[in-house]
């Protein structure tokens, strides 16, 4: 359902993880192809400014090309300086998308709707 790239801090008796990018593929119909979609891309806040998110997302776009992908994607909150990483690698803020969601209530609510024998 997913993969996980670690980034692992070497060079020392017990390499350590310090970042970690959680991604899926996705689908564009516009495309006609698959692409991926980023969940989560963490470093931990002391490795910051040291190329990790960087090699995470490099090795995200290696994947894509080896995959055919037609895009890489993610959502970032809109007050999260993050914004600034992503725009510097090419990732732009797409307005004319809105991104909708539904929670565990509201599926419910939902759901509650189908008959029986759908």
């Amino acid at each position: 359902m997913f993969e996980v790239l670690i980034a692992e801090r070497l060079g020392e008796p017990d390499p350590a993880a310090v970042g970690f990018a959680l991604f899926f593929p996705n689908y564009s119909t516009w495309e006609g192809r698959p692409g991926i979609y980023i969940e989560d891309l963490l470093v931990v806040e002391e490795e910051r400014g040291r190329g990790v998110g960087r090699a995470l997302l490099a090795a995200i776009a290696c994947l894509a090309q080896e995959r055919d992908a037609a895009r890489i994607e993610l959502a970032v909150l809109d007050w999260n300086p993050a914004r600034g990483f992503y725009e510097a690698f090419g990732m732009s803020q797409q307005s004319e998308w809105l991104p909708y969601r539904m929670e565990r209530d509201a599926i419910a609510r939902l759901a509650l709707e189908v008959s029986p024998e759908v």
